[in-house]
């Protein structure tokens, strides 16, 4: 499967926790800020992305557990593409959307010049 149908079907299929937070953050409506979800990024695809704040926001679930090693790796590299990467869990996004936005929101502005 060709990078845009995997991006897409990854779309199509969110958890409630990618649903949740691309309602804070879709159509501007974090402070402005743009968001694009599941962007492909050297090898990985991005939960969300934004690009004029070089940030990048990554939802852990289930199904990272286990596989902190390649989280990290994962995290480096990103980092080292430039970008600065936020981790939530899924149950924080769910119990805490605001607080999530909060954060999401600090980050942005404390990354702009």
């Amino acid at each position: 499967m060709d990078r845009t149908a995997y991006a897409r079907r990854l779309r199509q299929h969110q958890t409630l926790a990618e649903k949740t937070l691309w309602a804070l953050v879709r159509n501007r409506c974090l402070a402005g800020f743009k968001f694009m979800r599941q962007i492909a990024i050297d090898r990985y695809f991005a939960d969300f992305v934004c690009e004029a704040g070089k940030l990048i926001v990554e939802l852990d679930g289930a199904a990272h557990d286990g596989r902190e090693d390649y989280d990290d790796r994962r995290t480096d590299t990103l980092e080292r593409l430039g970008y600065v990467v936020l981790r939530f869990h899924n149950d924080l996004v769910l119990a805490d959307p605001g607080g999530t936005a909060n954060g999401i929101l600090a980050a942005l502005r404390s990354a702009r010049p």
